[in-house]
């Protein structure tokens, strides 16, 4: 009797978790397959989440406490995959990894958009004055850098200099680009007023991407000239090698340089298009409502894309590798984390 309640037990659970159509739960693992581009899509889509900014505190404590009765095996019996799945997302956007403390709204990687689409706005008026373009492009930086800190690796303690030489690095490069460009637009003579506003409206992206750049190379500088650890399949360390870490520099550095491409040129395009209609030149006041959510809209659309392009944990064969680091191990390939 006792081993058919077992089995009644067993199979409402088993049923309670395939209605929901989630995948077992792995602690600490993603919800979506990595080595897919729309696994990789599904996954930052969670991360990017920006319900995860109205989780209560009180949410915040029972999710954690699942984890950890999973963790330990004191997991309630009813519990569902979806459940499981769904305190993961919860704690992994509230909360470092690291240090285990809660990240600050505006820094943590859901509240990228919510928080980041007002200064692209900003970055993306129509004629700019030589202090306002000055403005948005230091308040852009200084924005990214505090992303950059907040959702740093934390296991190794990092100079407070690294992080200042970067975020001035960034913030130079952004400020004297945008400022030159537009410069060189004004005095161009040929251009009409209107080409030459359309051309102006282009001016953030080359200045943000090379700005992303230079923040990637000072900030992870150090890991040029340390390597980075590389693991094999079963997760054990293989040794440090500089050549997966400049892998991995190369990799974020074109995520970074993608990652404005659609923000900072789709708006301008369509916006060009759109201030021609009846409506726009009717109501001229709604520009900035509509421009904002062009930019949201483009702003969602693009850090998924962009950041889905390589996967989290990259692989390389050992025979690209140093000598020493394809001595020291049997596998063919090895992963390293390749940072966001």
């Amino acid at each position: 009797m006792a081993d058919t309640a077992t089995t009644a037990s067993a199979a409402a659970a088993s049923a309670a978790n395939a209605s929901t159509d989630a995948p077992p739960f792995q602690l600490g693992k993603p919800r979506f397959q990595q080595t897919s581009f729309f696994g990789r899509f599904r996954h930052f889509l969670d991360i990017i989440d920006p319900r995860t900014l109205f989780v209560t505190e009180r949410r915040l404590r029972e999710a954690v406490q699942l984890l950890e009765d999973y963790k330990h095996g004191t997991l309630r019996p009813g519990v569902t995959n979806e459940q499981l799945w769904s305190a993961q997302k919860i704690k992994q956007a509230i909360l470092h990894p690291d240090t285990n403390e809660k990240i600050f709204m505006p820094f943590r990687m859901s509240g990228y958009i919510p928080f980041g689409t007002p200064i692209v706005v900003g970055l993306l008026l129509p004629n700019q004055t030589l202090a306002s373009t000055v403005f948005w492009q230091w308040l852009n930086q200084s924005h990214n850098a505090c992303v950059n800190y907040a959702n740093r690796n934390a296991t190794k303690p990092s100079p407070a200099s690294k992080f200042i030489q970067g975020y001035l690095g960034a913030v130079i490069s952004a400020v004297s680009i945008a400022v030159g460009l537009n410069v060189l637009v004004q005095k161009a003579n040929k251009f009409t007023p209107a080409t030459r506003l359309l051309v102006q409206r282009f001016v953030p992206f080359p200045a943000v991407a090379s700005a992303n750049i230079c923040n990637v190379v000072l900030m992870r500088y150090g890991e040029l000239e340390e390597g980075i650890d590389v693991l094999d399949g079963d997760g054990n360390l293989v040794g440090s090698s500089k050549i997966a870490a400049r892998h991995a520099l190369l990799e974020t550095a074109l995520t970074r340089v993608v990652l404005p491409m659609p923000i900072l040129v789709l708006p301008p395009i369509v916006m060009s298009m759109l201030e021609k209609t009846a409506l726009l030149q009717a109501r001229p006041r709604l520009l900035l409502p509509v421009q904002s959510l062009v930019c949201l809209a483009a702003f969602g659309l693009a850090l998924p894309l962009a950041i889905s392009l390589f996967p989290q944990m990259s692989e390389i064969e050992t025979s690209q590798l140093e000598p020493e680091i394809a001595q020291a191990t049997s596998s063919r390939t090895v992963v390293y984390n390749k940072g966001l």
